[in-house]
């Protein structure tokens, strides 16, 4: 089962558009979606940026992506 939030989460569209790899979405939005610490932020109703990947931690080439395509 795939998590609630997949189908709007930001992980899909880097995903799809390889900026992250696959093991993100194997390991959290098709697996373990409940340890995902993006999915639990969302479910509290707090704010996380789009670059935060499923584990937490931040990337900056993310940040530099949103950054580029918003210009």
């Amino acid at each position: 089962m795939d998590c609630k939030w997949f189908a709007v989460c930001p992980m899909k569209k880097f995903y799809e558009e390889g900026k992250i790899d696959k093991k993100w979405i194997e390991l959290y939005c098709k697996g373990d979606w409940e340890s995902c610490v993006r999915y639990k932020m969302e479910e509290r109703g707090e704010l996380h940026p789009d670059w935060m990947l499923p584990d937490g931690s931040t990337d900056l080439r993310l940040f530099n992506y949103i950054g580029e395509v918003t210009k």
